[in-house]
């Protein structure tokens, strides 16, 4: 066995189905009165104000302003609201967007955070901030911004459609993949990784079928939170890198970039990782995991290429350049020309290259 170094992080975790309902024993739990319900705009913010009559006497209201990328210009405003309205917590309600604007709030206030997951981001469990301003996306650790209180629903997550959950799922997985070749991973984060990545792969695809299939809806958030928490104990790696130079530059959808990035970044280390690999093709049940993760996303009607996300053709060298500047520790040296071609394809939607 290899040295190494575990660090569990201090999130009480309530799973199971109906479990929103304990949301005001959880706000007295943390001795909070005044906690303001965040989500995004539209059907999130019907749902949003029923989360906040279940405070009760302690709704601050809800603001549905929660955006893609977390900008600073809007964090910075609900701040003021946080300041206008006396707000001591708050409540994130729904998926990685209202994650992240929570965080955003934590940072610059240290107020405690319950968030309530309707996706399989997995952001929930880490103690990470990627926040956007002026087109660049950039990424920070810090305990402040980690929640102190997950309460994941299986309820919640039935009416999220197929499609997002497919790219929702295929996010997650990204996390526990990279969190086997990282370079601080450690055996009980590999453990838990494996067991995500099987978990998600083998339900997503029922999800796609079956929307409504709450047995499949339980094992995906299961292996969504296993997901989350392997992001939240170790480092990131190139497939990270890319998506938030990606979403930063260009505004991609989140969930969808890490999809069609996926495949190509596993290829792009598949053999500088081989014990990683090993894993995930026990996961996926082939010998062959950058192919197998092209061919799940595709059962899952997932759209395969960064041009079809909305990515100009001409921003490839750009995002060569912001990938290759500060990169993150990585398995494999990174090389521009292989960066450039690992980009390429994935704009093109054509299937991962290993070499």
């Amino acid at each position: 066995m290899e040295p190494f170094v575990y660090e569990a992080l201090p999130v009480r975790v309530i799973f199971g189905s109906g479990t929103v309902a304990q949301l005001a024993a959880e706000a007295e739990h943390l001795g909070v009165c005044r906690v303001l319900v965040l989500s995004t705009p539209g059907r999130g913010e019907v749902k949003a104000h029923e989360i906040a009559a279940l405070l009760g006497e302690r709704s601050a209201g809800v603001h549905a302003g929660a955006v893609m990328h977390t900008p600073v210009a809007v964090t910075e405003r609900v701040v003021q609201i946080v300041r206008e309205r006396a707000v001591d917590a708050v409540v994130s309600f729904g998926g990685g967007s209202t994650t992240g604007l929570g965080k955003a709030i934590a940072l610059r206030t240290d107020l405690p955070q319950i968030v309530l997951p309707t996706t399989y981001a997995g952001s929930e469990m880490t103690p990470i901030l990627g926040e956007t301003k002026d087109g660049a996306k950039t990424t920070q650790r810090n305990l402040k911004v980690l929640p102190e209180v997950v309460i994941y629903d299986v309820d919640l997550t039935l009416g999220l459609p197929a499609a997002i959950s497919g790219t929702s799922g295929m996010n997650a997985v990204a996390h526990a993949v990279e969190a086997l070749y990282a370079v601080d991973r450690n055996p009980v984060i590999s453990l838990l990784a494996e067991e995500g990545i099987g978990a998600l792969a083998r339900t997503l695809p029922r999800i796609s079928e079956a929307p409504h299939d709450h047995a499949a809806r339980s094992d995906a958030l299961y292996g969504a939170w296993l997901c989350g928490t392997c992001l939240g104990a170790v480092s990131m790696a190139l497939h990270h890198k890319l998506c938030h130079v990606l979403g930063g530059a260009f505004d991609l959808p989140h969930a969808e970039t890490h999809t069609v990035i996926l495949p190509h970044a596993t290829a792009y280390n598949a053999s500088a990782a081989p014990e990683a690999m090993a894993r995930v093709a026990r996961a996926l049940d082939s010998p062959d995991p950058p192919q197998a993760l092209y061919e799940l996303a595709g059962r899952l009607g997932a759209k395969p290429s960064l041009r079809e996300l909305g990515m100009p053709q001409d921003g490839i060298e750009r995002a060569v350049e912001q990938t290759m500047a500060n990169p993150y520790p990585n398995p494999r040296p990174l090389d521009v020309f292989a960066i450039r071609e690992l980009i390429i394809r994935a704009w093109e939607g054509e299937p991962p290259h290993s070499g």
